[in-house]
């Protein structure tokens, strides 16, 4: 609906009441106006007016408008002809153009899809050229890489035959490496003509190489037998620089790489040989001898003169039964070797375990390093038990003819410790190399000990206790030897043993019984031979004690046989100062002071009481002086005698209660001595011990 026509119609029903209510339930306003609208007329108006009898008027009103508006609007289209009859016009003539336009575009489309079959043949084509130029450019690289593999330009061929043997001339063998590999990996390859015709020239090369590379190594390998070289520095700084010599020779050139292998062997094998020759020389005027054939006590009846010379040795912690300072070597394990010239230059001498840890010490750090660099420079591990077959042959010989000599026990078990302790330091380097040889030491050593520890044993059996004995009750120096000798063992069985001492010990200790009786049966008494036995079951224990706990159980062995002894001693001692007291008590008179073994006499208590009270205090004074001369120990002496006078002073109690038990008995009571002046005269022996 245009304006004029909106204009209209609101002119038209602007006068007009209408009724809402109706109007709501049929029509509104804009329903109304859309109606209009859509059917360009006013008939649907007239037939919706029509609907009520109230809207009748309404709708004759409307109609004759409708016929005003009509003849107005036919008038309007007349007046606007001309431009419909342009603008018919105008429209034909779009009509012509946009045929001649599609003509155009079906022109275009069939154009176009013939161009598009142009460009499918051209995509075609293009995938086709972009896979040959792919294929070309394949074969162009891999010519191109063959080529560089197999050519050997002039430089690489001056620098094989006319460089010298540095850095860059390894970085030509590299390049020289990896063309003769490129020639051997594919079959076809190698039977291509362009390889044939560079493959003798290679292979000159490759001969030119292996020379030159031999020649240079072996060249350094015979630098190291010069005096004063240092091989482990020419090793490290020079060799392994050029380790890829001896790869280049393994991989072109396998016979002339076990030419060099056997080269080096060869000089490192005399090299180290003579080494181990020389330092083992002069080791040797190091040595301090400790023990012969003869020392070993009882072996022979003209070693009665080692006794004073032992004695002196004992002192200096040098003698071959005292271990002493010489257990320090076992932890001075990792200290560095001797140097003999500096051992000569003041006058050193050594037992022979010190020597012996030094030549370990030196093999240890030799074959370690040069394990390292064999496996790291040849790879070949096999190459050092080559090369140390030598000096392995030089150590092995001077260690049968040292052991075939050695009769000093201590030495032989501290040589053992101390291998098996460089097992562990070889263990703690993680290098196997000298495992078979240190467990073939062990072999070597264990059987010798044995025999000499057996040698020591015999000789205990085998001594003439007649020759031997002291008339002495103090400890005797045989057994002294001995039992420094045990807590020697018992020490290094503690620090490095296995077992295999603990029944030699034992045998050992029966030997020491077994002479310490014979001995004790030389002696008159029954007293000096308890006396005997008792000093040197204190000695024992004494000596026993500075072993540690490690000899606890053979220290409680020797304080059992002491406490006996220690019984028999007093009894004796008592007997012998106080015999008819000792006896009386005994024969009649129990140990609870009730009954009566045999019914006492007046008379016969009468001489003990009085015989004890005349000498008791003299008894007591000459009983004091032989316990504190004849006792070696003083606490030990300090314990008889309070052992003997406390049983002293129990006997002279239960004669006492026997006396006053006797009738008739109160007759001696001034005879008897009072246990008080006992008790202060024992605590006066007492203070002055």
């Amino acid at each position: 609906m245009t304006g004029v026509q909106e204009q209209q119609y609101e002119e038209f029903f602007g006068g007009f009441f209408f009724d809402e209510d109706a109007l709501s339930k049929d029509i509104s306003l804009d329903g109304l106006d859309k109606e209009l609208e859509e059917h360009k007329n006013y008939d649907v108006l007239i037939s919706i007016l029509a609907n009520g009898e109230k809207q009748r008027d309404m709708a004759t009103m409307v109609e004759g408008n409708l016929g005003h508006i009509e003849q107005d609007l036919i008038q309007d289209y007349i007046k606007d002809n001309d431009s419909l009859v342009l603008l018919h016009d105008q429209i034909h003539d779009c009509d012509i153009v946009l045929s001649q336009i599609g003509s155009l575009l079906s022109g275009f489309q069939v154009h176009i899809g013939s161009l598009s079959s142009e460009l499918r043949s051209l995509h075609e084509k293009s995938l086709d050229l972009g896979v040959r130029l792919k294929n070309r450019k394949l074969a162009e690289t891999k010519l191109a890489a063959f080529v560089e593999e197999i050519v050997a330009p002039p430089g690489l061929v001056n620098a094989i035959i006319d460089g010298e043997v540095n850095d860059d001339y390894i970085k030509s063998l590299n390049m020289l490496s990896k063309k003769l590999r490129f020639a051997q990996v594919d079959p076809l390859l190698n039977a291509s003509k362009a390889l044939k015709d560079i493959k003798q020239e290679l292979e000159r090369l490759r001969k030119k190489a292996l020379s030159k590379v031999s020649a240079y190594v072996i060249g350094i390998f015979s630098s190291m037998r010069k005096p004063g070289t240092n091989i482990q520095i020419l090793q490290q700084n020079l060799l392994q620089k050029y380790r890829y010599l001896v790869l280049f020779l393994k991989e072109h050139g396998i016979e002339t790489y076990n030419d060099v292998c056997a080269a080096y062997v060869d000089k490192m094998n005399k090299v180290l040989s003579e080494d181990f020759r020389v330092y083992l020389e002069s080791l040797e005027s190091l040595k301090l001898d400790i023990g012969v054939s003869t020392d070993v006590i009882g072996y022979d009846a003209n070693v009665l003169d080692l006794i004073p010379r032992g004695r002196e040795q004992l002192r200096n912690h040098r003698f071959m039964f005292s271990l002493g300072e010489r257990s320090n070597i076992l932890k001075e394990i990792d200290q560095p070797g001797l140097v003999p010239c500096i051992s000569e230059a003041n006058s050193l001498k050594y037992p022979y375990e010190v020597i012996f840890r030094s030549l370990q010490k030196l093999l240890m750090d030799t074959a370690s390093s040069e394990y390292i660099f064999i496996k790291a420079f040849f790879r070949e591990e096999s190459m050092f038990y080559q090369v140390f077959e030598g000096p392995f042959a030089v150590i092995d010989e001077n260690m049968k003819l040292t052991l075939a000599n050695s009769h000093d026990a201590i030495c032989l078990m501290l040589m053992i410790c101390i291998t098996k302790k460089h097992q562990l330091v070889m263990s703690n380097r993680r290098l196997p190399c000298l495992d078979t040889y240190l467990d073939k030491a062990l072999i070597y050593l264990w059987p010798r000990f044995k025999i000499v520890f057996d040698m020591y044993i015999q000789s205990l059996y085998q001594c003439d206790a007649k020759m031997s004995w002291v008339d002495g009750t103090h400890p005797h120096h045989i057994v002294r030897c001995y039992m420094e000798f045990t807590a020697s063992l018992i020490q290094l069985n503690a620090e490095c043993g296995d077992g295999q001492l603990d029944m030699s010990l034992k045998r050992l200790r029966l030997a020491v019984d077994d002479l310490l009786v014979r001995f004790a049966e030389k002696f008159a008494t029954q007293k000096l031979q308890h006396l005997f036995l008792l000093n040197n079951c204190d000695m024992a224990i004494s000596i026993l004690k500075e072993a540690g706990e490690e000899a606890k159980e053979l220290r409680r062995y020797f304080e059992e046989k002491l406490e006996s002894n220690l019984v028999s001693f007093v009894d004796e001692l008592l007997m012998e100062y106080f015999g008819d007291l000792i006896k009386f008590v005994k024969n009649h008179i129990s140990e609870d002071l009730i009954s009566y073994t045999e019914c006492p006499k007046i008379a016969d208590v009468e001489l003990v009481v009085k015989n004890f009270a005349v000498k008791w205090r003299t008894a007591l004074e000459l009983m004091h002086n032989e316990v504190v001369t004849c006792c070696s120990n003083f606490v030990s002496g300090m314990a008889i005698l309070k052992a003997a006078m406390a049983q002293l002073l129990n006997d002279y109690n239960r004669l006492s209660e026997c006396v006053k038990m006797i009738p008739g008995g109160s007759s001696l009571n001034r005879n008897l001595v009072s246990i008080t002046s006992i008790s202060y005269e024992i605590r006066k022996y007492s203070r002055t011990l």
